[in-house]
């Protein structure tokens, strides 16, 4: 019964140091996780597209809204108030189209018209102050960033994720994400649509303007492209 006891003491007594281990291997691969830009695949094969048959250009518009998708990244840009988007622009023409003209606009189904946020703009976001509501704990927890503690890590990020392809080349697709705030919009993706104008064919010619509904995306199959 005694050396019953004795183990029973001895459980309670590394309980402490176990949960630290726990929570150090967790900070540990957390501190060790990169982004890595998702591969992208043609435009058409995204639900949310538009595709111009007569020029051979689509454009896609998929939101990584939901915390299987967003997992990707190191920041939580939802809990910022920023919607990522990953832009998709598939060239199956023989010639190559110009994008240094670009301009993309997400209308809510407010009519309320956002263009993607800067590098400047979401540095600036993710820097602001934030209230930490979070209960106390024995051990220390992870906390949100504070005013001026963007690190390296997540300015780095910013940076690789962002749409910055100035021409797509003959059969071949340029991808990347544009953050558009969406701050104090409950449900951002309902009734809203995205839109690209200033896309231009190798004569300098505009493309019509591509229009992406976004219940395209809220209405298909839970499946990757």
């Amino acid at each position: 019964m005694a050396c019953n006891q004795c183990r029973v003491h001895l459980g309670i007594r590394f309980l402490p140091a176990i949960s630290l281990l726990v929570l150090g291997l967790a900070g540990v691969s957390l501190a060790s996780k990169q982004f890595v830009r998702p591969a992208a695949h043609p435009a058409g094969t995204y639900p949310a597209h538009d595709q111009h048959p007569d020029e051979l250009v689509t454009v896609a518009a998929d939101p990584y809204d939901m915390p299987d998708k967003a997992q990707i990244f190191t920041v939580n840009y939802r809990d910022e108030g920023l919607l990522p988007i990953f832009v998709v622009i598939t060239n199956d023409s023989d010639q190559p189209i110009e994008l240094s003209s670009v301009k993309a606009q997400f209308v809510t189904s407010g009519r309320v018209k956002i263009s993607p946020s800067s590098v400047d703009d979401i540095y600036r976001r993710l820097s602001k102050p934030s209230r930490n509501d979070s209960p106390s704990y024995p051990i220390p927890l992870p906390r949100k960033k504070v005013k001026g503690a963007l690190d390296q890590k997540a300015r780095d990020e910013i940076q690789a994720a962002q749409f910055s392809a100035r021409a797509v080349e003959p059969r071949s697709t340029q991808s990347g994400f544009m953050f558009f705030d969406v701050e104090g919009v409950s449900t951002p993706l309902a009734g809203a649509r995205f839109f690209m104008t200033g896309v231009r064919n190798s004569k300098g010619d505009e493309l019509m303007y591509f229009e992406i509904p976004m219940e395209k995306y809220l209405s298909a199959p839970s499946s990757k492209p």
